[in-house]
């Protein structure tokens, strides 16, 4: 009681220089656009989503024999239908 609002755990520093006020100003906009990156970061639904595709893809054999056996598939299907119209 007693204290001026605003003081409570304040730490007892004398007058500051400009220069000092400065600096810390600029630590603080730096960290605060740190911050919001972060966040950014966080929220980017497209750069999850490609990350996830690169572990994915990582995580195969091999992607060459896939897309070959893929490719494959679609000659195969493409036959199998003009022969089918025919």
């Amino acid at each position: 009681m007693g204290e001026e609002p605003g003081t409570v755990g304040a730490p007892v520093a004398g007058p500051k220089d400009p220069e000092q006020i400065r600096d810390e100003i600029e630590a603080t906009r730096r960290e605060l656009g740190d911050t919001v990156e972060a966040l950014a970061a966080k929220t980017d639904v497209k750069a999850h989503m490609r990350r996830r595709v690169e572990r994915t893809l990582a995580s195969l054999p091999n992607p060459a024999v896939l897309g070959a056996a893929a490719v494959g598939a679609v000659v195969v299907g493409l036959v199998a239908w003009r022969l089918i119209r025919r």
